[in-house]
């Protein structure tokens, strides 16, 4: 059965027969997890790099990068029992917006946020799509970790 992230949402599997799948990637940045060992699967579908207040984060972890992460990792390894250096880390997402006046340029700051976060953590990046002028959507399979992309222009 496919399982879907939704915004500041993460989900952990280990049914091989299933996808774990996010949508409309744009500025947020999808970050998955993989142990080919225990064909383990995670992924988390990160709004934000930080919350403005600690109470924020409480509320709602998965929306923020440096709240989010740590708890899928934990997730991973402290319920499932895989080890960190058996973890494949890919990133997808963080796109810019095609206008000249975009200020706050999210995507650029999740990805700076995520990045952060896991070097804090020693945990490798084995690939990242991320950046650039479009819009992403992706699924995970389970059983082998590849990943499914399905890109579209950004038109804002």
């Amino acid at each position: 059965m496919d399982k879907i992230v939704g915004i500041g949402e993460y989900v952990v599997s280990n049914a091989p027969d299933s996808f774990i799948k996010t949508f409309a990637l744009a500025s947020c940045v999808a970050v998955t997890a993989y142990n080919p060992l225990l064909h383990l699967a995670g992924m988390i579908h990160i709004a934000l790099p930080k919350p403005a207040e600690l109470e924020e984060a409480k509320l709602r972890p998965g929306y923020y990068a440096t709240s989010g992460i740590p708890i899928l990792i934990q997730k991973l390894c402290g319920e499932y029992g895989c080890k960190r250096e058996d973890l494949q880390v890919k990133l997808f997402g963080g796109a810019v917006s095609l206008r000249s006046d975009d200020y706050f340029q999210i995507g650029l700051k999740n990805i700076k946020a995520v990045r952060d976060t896991l070097f804090g953590m020693e945990l490798k990046i084995v690939d990242a799509q991320i950046g650039g002028t479009i819009i992403r959507s992706i699924a995970m399979n389970v059983l082998t970790g590849g990943i499914e992309i399905v890109a579209l222009p950004i038109n804002f």
